[in-house]
């Protein structure tokens, strides 16, 4: 009886480690609302290329003159370099042309789809990448 005991505990525990990582990791759909595309201009506050998700902090000026800070997530820092962006190309203090998808309880935080420094024609960052033309993202060739 406690072999069959001993092993139903170390079965459950297995069970266990193996649906927590699952858990743990959320679905765009879970906090982001799809159906949704917000296009904004405001100032950067702060980068935060940290795993497992970049963010980008955003204050955007409401139209009754209040200041929301958009949390924006993009990808890992990992496919962000791989656009060819670097830790310096966007700083705090740089006013940027930004669409995102509005998230679903918190609306000032998004999933960010494109980021362009104000003034420039190219952006800095496209959710899936150069390739993103599915997205509406055609890439400047005039340069």
């Amino acid at each position: 009886m406690k072999a069959n005991r001993g092993v139903l505990v170390v079965a459950v525990f297995g069970l266990f480690c193996l649906t927590v990582p699952v858990i743990a990791h959320h679905g765009f759909d879970t906090e982001y609302d799809q159906s949704k595309k917000i296009s904004m201009t405001g100032v950067v506050t702060k980068v935060s290329w940290l795993n497992p998700h970049m963010r980008i902090f955003i204050d955007v000026t409401n139209k009754d003159g209040s200041v929301a800070n958009w949390n924006l997530e993009l990808t890992s820092p990992n496919n962000v370099r791989r656009q060819g962006w670097g830790k310096n190309d966007l700083l705090p203090g740089d006013k940027v042309n930004f669409e995102a998808n509005p998230g679903k309880l918190v609306e000032s935080r998004g999933a960010l789809r494109l980021i362009t420094k104000v003034g420039e024609n190219k952006p800095l960052f496209v959710r899936g990448g150069p390739e993103a033309a599915q997205e509406g993202y055609k890439e400047d060739t005039t340069k």
